[in-house]
């Protein structure tokens, strides 16, 4: 087995994940609920109460969070937590957290030898802690705040929580990139991995549902607004889009180098082949394409392959007018050919900080699984996106050997991902 690439730069492989949205968290319940081709969108009656908002689709996370110690978690809001819980699952998957004898429920001693560090992101911190933070100003009054206030609002809270309590002492990368948060974290934790700096990276990203997150994308005009309808949005790709709906969750992956995986007896879910990411310098939200395709370029260069060997791509696939066109105009000028594309935000809206992570993990599931989902509700493709093989109304099987998960975030900032499925012969 090769335990460097072409370039004589380390392997990086994936060897654990862990996610929580409205798909489930086991890959077994997350995999029927893709073959149902329904979606997990739901009315918010809550949101009722907000005036000149359009939007009441959202889609959380509603299963029971675990139970942790409370002076582990005290400086940990919602989002931290959804981080956590993912990233529990992750490190079981892995083999790095303990399951039987005196010593269950620790990590292993090596995690904390300097050589495992954490890329991890989100949108933003809790926003109840915000509030709190805000009332000193709304009451001149500073009872809402106390010692762990800001922690759990701070942007960085995810990485930040992570990586005291599982007592890391490795490098720390926080991703708060918007919707790129938890690809970035990939990206960047393989790159540290690739180049030597890190033997092992726990990389991901979360978020919490907050009807503010809502309000911002509806003043946009950009949210989905059939509100009687939720099993009909949202539609990426479709003529008759309207809008994006808003998801929650957390996604986390086990990075590692081959050659420590290997002598470690790790079970290899896929090898990162490639990463790239750019800005597009341009506009702080809306899209371009030419940027969005050089992103995709970088990607495949670093994997040392052509277009032509990519078998499917997870798009970002928002289901915003200008968003899907963009995405879909930039994935074909780099391709050149209708390559096999579907959306799992038609699944579960856009979980924002956490997608990067949650679809990279549900497309490398898909690659071994030999089965890729449709796009949901994806009925007429839209004449202004680019002629690619948008997946629609059954999934598809095929035999990836590389596959692509792509992000678009705010601020213009791009990221690709390219997977490959593990040979021990390579």
């Amino acid at each position: 087995m090769n335990y460097l690439d072409s370039k004589g730069k380390r392997r990086v492989v994936i060897t654990g994940g862990g996610m929580l949205t409205a798909l489930g968290e086991k890959w077994s319940d997350v995999l029927a609920k893709l073959k149902s081709g329904k979606n997990c969108i739901k009315y918010i009656k809550d949101w009722e109460r907000f005036d000149k908002m359009n939007t009441r689709l959202a889609c959380p996370y509603e299963g029971e969070l675990p139970v942790f110690p409370r002076k582990k978690i005290r400086g940990m809001g919602r989002v931290a937590l959804l981080s956590l819980a993912a990233t529990e699952q992750a490190l079981k998957s892995a083999g790095l957290k303990i399951t039987e004898g005196e010593n269950a429920g620790d990590i292993v001693e090596e995690l904390h030898n300097g050589r495992t560090g954490i890329a991890y992101g989100s949108c933003m911190g809790s926003m109840d802690s915000i509030c709190d933070m805000f009332s000193m100003i709304q009451d001149n009054d500073t009872s809402k705040i106390n010692s762990q206030t800001y922690i759990k609002c701070m942007p960085q809270t995810c990485a930040a929580n992570l990586s005291v309590f599982y007592s890391l002492r490795g490098r720390i990368i926080t991703t708060n990139t918007a919707c790129t948060s938890g690809s970035q974290a990939i990206g960047y934790a393989y790159e540290a991995i690739k180049n030597g700096m890190q033997d092992i990276m726990i990389a991901g990203g979360a978020e919490e549902l907050v009807p503010p997150d809502a309000a911002a994308f509806d003043a946009m005009g950009a949210t989905a607004i059939k509100n009687e309808t939720p099993e009909s949005e949202p539609k990426p790709f479709d003529a008759a889009r309207d809008g994006l709906v808003i998801g929650e969750g957390a996604g986390t992956v086990i990075l590692e180098d081959l050659e420590h995986a290997v002598k470690r007896g790790a079970h290899i879910f896929a090898e990162v082949a490639g990463f790239g990411t750019n800005c597009d310098g341009t506009h702080i939200t809306n899209p371009n394409a030419q940027t969005m395709a050089q992103a995709l370029k970088l990607a495949l260069e670093d994997a040392g392959i052509s277009p032509d060997q990519i078998d499917y791509v997870n798009a970002h696939g928002t289901s915003t007018h200008t968003g899907d066109i963009a995405e879909s105009q930039a994935t074909y000028s780099v391709f050149q050919r209708a390559v096999p594309i579907s959306s799992t935000k038609s699944y579960i809206g856009h979980t924002l900080g956490a997608c990067g992570c949650v679809e990279a993990w549900i497309t490398v599931n898909m690659m071994n699984e030999g089965w890729f989902h449709p796009t949901v509700n994806l009925t007429q493709v839209d004449s202004e996106c680019a002629p690619l093989d948008y997946i629609k109304n059954e999934g598809r099987k095929i035999e990836a050997r590389y596959v692509m998960s792509n992000n678009f975030a705010f601020g213009g900032i791009n990221t690709s991902l390219v997977f490959k499925k593990f040979s021990e012969s390579e």
